[in-house]
């Protein structure tokens, strides 16, 4: 069962979607059961990569390969390592986690919302095991349709303008990610006769690629061409300025899947291709990476501090927040770079937290504006307490998860770019300063707003929304050896390619 698992686990999604499409669309609460089954079956089965994943292997897991377009070398190939597999188990964890935030959403074509979660989910897990970079291409574009309608359909008062943004960004890097594929498989043909778009072909071959001869040496416009896609997606500044509009504008079960899995995919790009495949490039171009990643930080932390939208605040957090995870990977040290990926699931698992309360208060008030708060504490201790646990382990509060990511980061950072950590430092002390002013002013001083004295706390469908990943939260941040192990193998390799 094993050697077929990650192939199957990675359709699954699409088949529960399918199975969904005879059900008729005012049957509203039959949809959400079978998603919500469906989903929760997913984790679960998901978890057998976990328990079966061998730690001390660095190699692909799990691995499956069937011909597919054998004319051209490719193949329906899928693999995990350490590394993907922290971000699999992210996923499919957060569907079950959005399905249930969005139940008891009052909506039109609830049948089609939970069809696209789970389209998405499909594309999201692909994008991650793929080891055939054409089969990676098509699940990378298969995320983009689903999260338009999410964004288009089921968004905010400008939600076409987001989506319209949010689609043309990601597909101009997408476009010249495929002439980078395309190109390294005429690459590979050339160097060994053999067409092939196989990952494990193209660590033999990419390398080889020149980066002497300036700025148009094939090696540095191929990097290049990966990187615009995957900066575009991480957000990296300055092409972030589509993440703010989608974020505010998307309803909350897709903020959480945009800022929790599909900004991850830009990071692991970086790793697994601009990283892995082309060395020589990657450090050429580590000064920029670095530069661009450090004012990323400190730049989200000054916009997010100045916004009068909560929501929109915590979309800009995730510019920073991101940064981190660039900073790490561009420095290059085994703690940093384990930080990163450390990082990219602690930034799923909070600023998903964050949003998914942020929806919970919106539910109630019909207003994001932190003017409009005050004083909630006294009406929603529970919701209180949850909301600062989350905003403390989001700065990177000692014995939550966010310390652990930051501090390995900046760490193995020092060794060789100690200026870049000073900054960065600097980043982390706006970050408290603009998340802290947030909650001040939203649950403590008076409450001066007679629309929000009555008020409920938090309900037991919306704690069990949030309590897994409350979980992770202090998990990591007390025990982060459980996830820093996994991927430690796969980390030294990736670094001595």
């Amino acid at each position: 069962m094993d050697q077929h698992l990650l192939f199957l686990l990675t359709l699954s999604p699409t088949i529960f979607a399918i199975l969904l499409l005879p059900i008729p669309k005012h049957w509203k609460r039959v949809h959400r059961v079978v998603t919500l089954i469906g989903s929760t079956v997913i984790f679960a089965v998901s978890t057998r990569l976990w328990t079966g994943f061998n730690p001390d292997n660095p190699a692909f897991q799990f691995v499956d390969q069937h011909q597919w377009i054998p004319q051209f070398g490719i193949s329906i190939h899928v693999g995990l390592d350490g590394i993907s597999l922290l971000l699999v188990l992210l996923t499919t964890l957060l569907l079950p986690v959005v399905v249930l935030a969005a139940w008891s959403l009052n909506i039109e074509h609830i049948k089609s919302l939970h069809i696209t979660f789970l389209l998405l989910a499909t594309g999201m897990m692909g994008t991650f095991v793929s080891l055939d970079l054409f089969l990676f291409y098509i699940f990378w574009e298969i995320t983009l349709i689903p999260m338009y309608f999410i964004i288009g359909v089921w968004g905010g008062p400008r939600r076409i303008y987001a989506a319209v943004k949010f689609f043309i960004f990601t597909m101009v890097g997408s476009v010249l990610m495929l002439v980078a594929i395309l190109y390294l498989g005429w690459f590979h043909h050339q160097q060994t006769g053999v067409w092939s778009y196989d990952y494990l072909d193209f660590l033999q071959t990419a390398p080889l690629l020149s980066v002497s001869g300036g700025w148009l040496a094939p090696g540095l416009l191929v990097f290049a061409a990966f990187a615009l896609a995957f900066a575009i997606k991480v957000p990296i500044f300055p092409f972030h300025t589509w993440l703010p509009d989608a974020h505010v504008e998307a309803p909350t079960t897709g903020s959480v899947l945009l800022a929790g899995v599909l900004l991850k995919m830009g990071a692991y790009g970086f790793m697994r291709f601009n990283r892995a495949l082309l060395p020589d490039a990657w450090d050429i171009f580590v000064p920029l990476i670095l530069a661009l990643a450090v004012i990323g930080i400190i730049y989200g932390a000054l916009v997010a501090m100045v916004q009068p939208d909560v929501k929109k605040l915590v979309a800009y957090s995730s510019v920073s927040h991101m940064g981190f995870v660039m900073l790490g990977l561009a420095a290059g040290t085994q703690a940093s770079t384990q930080g990163a990926v450390l990082q990219m699931v602690n930034h799923g698992l909070t600023t998903g937290a964050l949003f998914l309360l942020v929806g919970m208060i919106y539910e109630r008030t019909y207003t994001r504006l932190i003017a409009d708060f005050g004083g909630l504490a006294t009406v929603m201790p529970v919701y209180t307490g949850i909301f600062l646990v989350v905003t403390l382990g989001s700065i990177g509060l000692p014995g939550l998860n966010g310390f652990v990511g930051e501090f390995l980061i900046l760490a193995g950072a020092w060794q060789n770019y100690p200026l870049a950590v000073v900054l960065a430092g600097l980043g982390i002390i706006l970050g408290a300063v603009y998340m802290l002013w947030m909650v001040q002013r939203i649950f403590w001083g008076p409450l001066d707003n007679p629309k929000n004295e009555g008020l409920s706390d938090i309900r037991f469908r919306e704690l069990m929304v949030v309590a897994p990943l409350l979980v992770l939260i202090v998990w990591i941040g007390i025990y982060p050896t459980t996830f820093l192990n996994p991927m430690e193998a796969a980390v030294r390799l990736l670094l001595a390619r």
